[in-house]
């Protein structure tokens, strides 16, 4: 049992299960993300956040109890600025998130490897983020061209990114 107490299940065998589903409500994120976290496996329910180039959101979200749930950040796929760096990933994984997925960048790649919780991102970028105290938090957001929804469940592993309305069952 993962830190959620919801059986793991492995990307592709979800996607075996649900492979007839033409509802929509099973989603798989497009294989653009690298993982940098020290996890490679993560599930739970989503929180989102919808913030450019500003992490003030992000950093709220990590600091506060994270209760096993994966942090899904719309960052616009920026590649300009680092949504989530060493000290960020740290405050996630000592406040029990279960995994962060950013559609943009990270930084500091060494001290991220290092967090005991999943991190996902499109690429790393040095550069900080400016702090204008601007994003939304509990909406939902577009990740490379998928709807994720507060709420849905979202599972990762070493094959990719799978998200759906509940968790998976038995």
């Amino acid at each position: 049992m993962s830190q959620n107490n919801v059986t793991p299940f492995a990307t592709c065998d979800l996607c075996d299960l649900h492979k007839g589903d033409t509802s929509g409500n099973f989603r798989v994120l497009p294989p653009v993300f690298r993982g940098y976290g020290g996890l490679q496996k993560f599930s739970g329910p989503v929180v989102t956040v919808k913030c450019f180039e500003d992490n003030t959101p992000v950093k709220a979200a990590v600091e506060s109890p994270g209760e096993a749930r994966v942090l899904v950040v719309d960052g616009g796929a920026s590649l300009r600025r680092a949504l989530l760096g060493g000290n960020l990933g740290a405050a996630a994984a000592k406040n029990g998130w279960a995994g962060v997925v950013i559609d943009g960048c990270v930084r500091d790649v060494a001290e991220l490897a290092q967090c005991q919780t999943g991190i996902r991102a499109l690429a790393s970028m040095p550069l900080p983020t400016e702090r204008r105290q601007a994003g939304l938090t509990g909406v939902p957001v577009q990740i490379q061209g998928v709807w994720v929804r507060p709420g849905d469940w979202l599972y990762a592993d070493e094959d990719g990114i799978v998200v759906m309305p509940a968790p998976q069952r038995e």
